[in-house]
């Protein structure tokens, strides 16, 4: 991995990946593992990569927050350039990303994987108790360990969990939390003693009707209210109090609970970047093909990952089959040959519906069940103890090990027809 000199203030790449999350690492891996002199570059400050899909168990106590990150330095490819600074925009009229140093790199294809944007700020008085009284997330890396540690120290009284509108990365991270603490509570005798609430903004339980009746069993199981309908707007800690709006007979009205502990899931969007670039679809998303992953105005760019707005969930199993269909596909584009590639909007969530099993929810564009094992090791839509040994002891190793090093196990992509 090389480090460039800031004197060259302006550069040349054939292929310039805009982030170095899960997306921007495996994209580039898949890339070299295909073409290893390809002159390839990576655009991310950050100093530290997550492997998120961790945090959820840290949150339950399974894993500690350690073995989730890696120093940045070690996951990028050694033939990639990195610039560990942000990108401030991107012109695809000239083919050229400006970076927040003001410097600007020119590419032939650009990979555009940011991920998205979590808006802790949405919440009113989130971020100032974040972390204290009784307020946790598992979706900051930093405060995955407090929700177990509360979950720990809960003997009895009120715990809200909370899901925003949609999209979301994972969207089955929101249940997770909640399973995983009620099985705690339910193995040290204190269930009874605690009421859980699940508030949702949305109307379900999860968007594939297939996986429900299993979660609806959970949710019986562990006497967990569904507040469906109700979007958390603000949190007042010291008084351990949370604002959610309804919708009402005219227009929205608020109504306020009580809590012990809240775990919440803020709103997430896209990155500013991306409308301000022209590269957005009209909520601000990446604006893809959704079988080649093509950007449907600019050929030159491709796009993977949290920030794309084509529909499937927002989980990294869907970076996994993703990045093969963008290798592939940009790489036809460079030789000007047909796209080959198909993703078929494969996506998968993990329901750690208890310490020990999972509901492993796979499913593509339309909600069609893309099952990846046979029936014997995924019993489809039923919690498995199976399926609890593949996340919690295989996903990892293959994510460090496989998906980020250009191995594509079990993600050859589809061929377009």
């Amino acid at each position: 991995m090389h480090h460039p000199t800031p004197e060259s203030s302006s550069r040349h790449h054939d292929v310039v990946v805009i982030g170095g999350g899960a997306a921007g690492i495996a994209v580039t891996a898949s890339l070299l593992k295909r073409r290893g002199d390809l002159d390839i570059a990576i655009v991310d400050p950050a100093e530290m990569h997550s492997y998120q899909p961790g945090w959820t168990l840290v949150g339950g106590g399974v894993f500690s927050s350690a073995i989730t990150r890696r120093p940045m330095a070690d996951v990028i490819p050694e033939r990639a350039s990195w610039y560990a600074v942000g990108a401030e925009r991107v012109d695809p009229q000239t083919g050229e990303v400006v970076l927040g140093d003001g410097r600007r790199l020119g590419y032939s294809r650009l990979v555009v994987a940011p991920g998205l944007v979590i808006d802790w700020g949405a919440i009113e008085g989130l971020e100032q108790t974040l972390g204290r009284n009784g307020v946790t997330s598992n979706y900051r890396f930093e405060l995955a360990p407090y929700t177990w540690s509360l979950v720990q120290s809960l003997e009895k009284g009120k715990a809200l969990f909370t899901q925003p509108p949609m999209p979301i990365k994972c969207a089955g991270a929101p249940q997770k939390a909640m399973y995983l603490s009620c099985d705690h509570w339910r193995r040290r005798g204190r269930l009874a003693e605690i009421e859980v609430s699940f508030c949702n903004a949305g109307e379900a339980l999860f968007g594939v009707a297939d996986y429900v009746p299993a979660l609806e069993g959970y949710i019986e199981r562990y006497g967990i209210e569904k507040a469906f309908g109700q979007r958390l707007v603000a949190v007042d800690g010291p008084s351990r109090t949370a604002r959610f709006a309804m919708p009402g007979e005219d227009g929205e009205r608020t109504v306020e609970r009580s809590f012990d502990m809240l775990h919440v899931v803020p709103p997430q969007k896209a990155p500013a970047f991306i409308a301000a670039s022209q590269l957005g679809n009209e909520d601000g998303w990446l604006d893809l093909d959704p079988e080649t992953l093509q950007h449907v105005r600019y050929p030159a760019v491709f796009g993977l990952g949290d920030a794309s707005g084509t529909s499937n969930a927002k989980t990294a199993a869907a970076v996994r089959k993703q990045a093969p269909v963008v290798a592939e596909n940009l790489l036809a584009s460079l030789d000007e040959a047909p796209l080959p590639a198909a993703y078929l909007g494969y996506g998968s969530c993990p329901l750690t519906v208890e310490r020990g099993r999972i509901v492993l929810a796979e499913f593509g564009y339309g909600g069609a069940l893309q099952p990846t094992f046979p029936s014997w090791i995924n019993e489809g839509t039923r919690a498995t103890r199976r399926a609890w040994w593949l996340k919690a002891k295989q996903l990892p190793w293959l994510y460090w090990n496989g998906m980020l090093k250009g191995h594509e196990w079990l993600a050859r992509p589809a061929r377009r027809h």
